[in-house]
């Protein structure tokens, strides 16, 4: 089956940031065009013999549907003496990544690359989604830069925020390349085809180019290993990041730096704990940070973490500022405001959140495990996905958090692990008996995660108030989801603290969709993908999203009568 969804072609624009020292001919070969289309297409080009360095320019190209899989574009370039994928990333303004290059050129390894041959550089685009807007058929494929934000290029092209962030929902306008509705030479808007149900865009098209692959942490690795019973001195460089941005480059901080700042790893200055470590709060650099101080045992979940994070970048994962490995293991990240959902939805302090606020956290959690599991090459998965692990920023966003236990992982591999990660009531049946190991584990524990925002109950409940007898949260919710009228049944199950004040509606339709994350056979399960895109329209408009119609597009259907 194709993801390209239709129409299968179309025109599109690629945003070039103009380097030092290149010229419109030597732009031109790289597109496969000639020096008079691009100046045909940008008014800030003068003529073919002169062109203005650190600019943007717009370069037509075909968007194709490649391999029956997404829409781009495979351009030919001619390697020169000393090229490296890094440096072809470079050459065309990072329109493409080093993983992409990977992708399309697997015949010969990256560090062999002949000279004077040719490497195939594939640039994503898309032709638009009727599910998001007709209003626009014409898009530019854009690299972001460090002076881009959401807010800038929905100003610079004159469309609606929401319009951008619909586009691109797994963006964070910091990094990558997002897609952007764009003007043609006369300055109009094109329509998107109606009849086309096109589904580019930022759900399929940016599979390849949302991969954000880090340097491989090798050396760092045997480093860590070889030393992890003695005291670690020195330095370590931060890992390479095809994002060179400052923003991203993870900080080496000194044990005495850490010390000094959380009054010599102070009580007073905790603020959590979890299986692999303590964390503390802590103001380094101009900055409020949480420290994670690790055991040395502790190495294979450090590395797996700082390898994990130093590789993938999204608003809605933790962010990693720093590491120090001094003495004990030490992970700094930023400062998260507002805790975890586990407290949000449990503890008796706090106020009790919105229903609208808990979709929304739903859908910022989604987007961030959509990320992992289908923009990243390879694939990561999390395994333990929880509601402890969801933290809260000031807005009341989610951001996944705790990446010790995540597996790099090839889809569809399977093997019995030597000890089982993760916790108990989000473990889906596959994994807990035999070892299987897919995004779909994630997507198991993610339903959990729903019917929590549901119900504010734990994964395992105690029955009857007892201190014995326990059942699963997927458990009691498939009991009434199975019912012919599950509706006063389930409001039954919904948080208290919430009074009246929720649409019933809205809680039946994510119940069915926790049911369907849960769902025992994991191919039956839906991908992170289909999941936020049904949060996407439950968020912004439940009154019109038909829950039948969203299993039955994704082969779902007999989810919902409980089959």
């Amino acid at each position: 089956m194709s993801d390209c969804g239709e129409p299968r072609t179309c025109e599109a624009l690629a945003s070039f940031y103009v380097w030092s020292g290149s010229t419109v001919t030597l732009i031109a070969n790289l597109f496969d065009t000639t020096p008079e289309t691009i100046v045909s297409y940008n008014d800030n080009v003068p003529s073919k013999d002169s062109i203005q360095s650190d600019i943007r320019i717009n370069i037509p190209f075909s968007c194709d549907c490649i391999n029956g899989s997404f829409l781009g574009h495979v351009f030919e370039y001619d390697v020169f003496p000393g090229d490296t994928y890094e440096r072809v990333v470079s050459n065309y303004s990072s329109l493409t990544t080093v993983a992409s290059l990977r992708e399309s050129n697997s015949a010969y390894s990256e560090n062999n690359i002949p000279n004077n041959g040719k490497l195939n550089v594939t640039v994503n685009c898309t032709c638009g989604n009727s599910r998001i807007s007709e209003k626009y058929g014409y898009f530019v494929t854009y690299p972001l830069r460090s002076e881009d934000s959401l807010d800038s290029i929905a100003s610079q092209f004159n469309i609606s925020r929401d319009d951008l962030q619909n586009y691109n929902p797994t963006s964070n306008f910091s990094q990558g390349i997002v897609f952007v509705p764009t003007k043609d030479l006369s300055g109009s808007f094109h329509a998107l085809n109606p009849s086309s149900g096109g589904l580019g865009g930022g759900i399929v098209a940016g599979i390849i180019v949302g991969a954000i692959a880090g340097v491989l942490l090798l050396a760092f690795f045997i480093y860590v290993v070889f030393y992890r019973k003695k005291k670690m001195e020195g330095k370590l460089l931060p890992a390479a990041s095809e994002d060179h941005s400052s923003q991203h480059l993870q900080v080496e901080f000194s044990y005495e730096e850490l010390a000094n700042a959380t009054d010599n790893f102070s009580m007073s200055y905790k603020i959590g704990q979890g299986g692999f470590g303590v964390v503390y709060y802590a103001e380094l650099r101009g900055e409020k940070a949480a420290v994670k101080k690790m055991d040395m045992q502790a190495s294979k979940e450090f590395l797996a973490e700082l390898k994990v994070l130093t590789r993938v970048h999204h608003l809605n994962l933790v962010r990693l500022i720093g590491y120090c490995v001094e003495g004990s293991l030490f992970l700094v990240y930023e400062y998260i405001e507002n805790g975890n959902l586990s407290q949000h939805l449990r503890g008796s302090e706090r106020e009790p959140l919105p229903w609208s606020t808990r979709v929304q956290i739903a859908l910022d959690s989604a987007r961030g495990l959509e990320y992992i599991h289908e923009h990243t090459v390879p694939v990561y998965i999390h395994r333990d996905i929880k509601s402890a692990n969801i933290l809260i920023d000031k807005n009341f966003h989610g951001k996944v958090a705790d990446f010790g236990l995540t597996k790099l992982t090839e889809v569809g591999s399977s093997s019995l692990p030597t000890r089982l990660v993760g916790t108990f009531g989000y473990m889906p049946p596959e994994y807990a008996q035999y070892g299987d190991v897919s995004p779909k584990i994630d997507v198991y524990a993610f339903g959990v995660v729903l019917y929590e925002l549901i119900s504010a109950k734990d994964a395992i409940v105690k029955e009857n108030g007892s201190g014995t007898e326990t059942k699963g949260l997927v458990g009691l919710f498939e009991e009434v989801l199975n019912k012919s009228d599950p509706m006063e049944d389930l409001a039954k199950l919904v948080d208290p603290r919430l009074g009246e004040n929720y649409p019933i509606d809205s809680v039946r339709k994510l119940a069915q969709l926790a049911k369907a994350c849960t769902h025992e056979n994991p191919q039956l399960r839906p991908s992170m993908r289909s999941i936020v895109v049904a949060l996407m329209t439950l968020s912004s408009s439940t009154e019109d999203w038909d829950v039948g119609s969203f299993y039955e597009n994704h082969g779902l259907v007999n989810l919902m009568s409980g089959r």
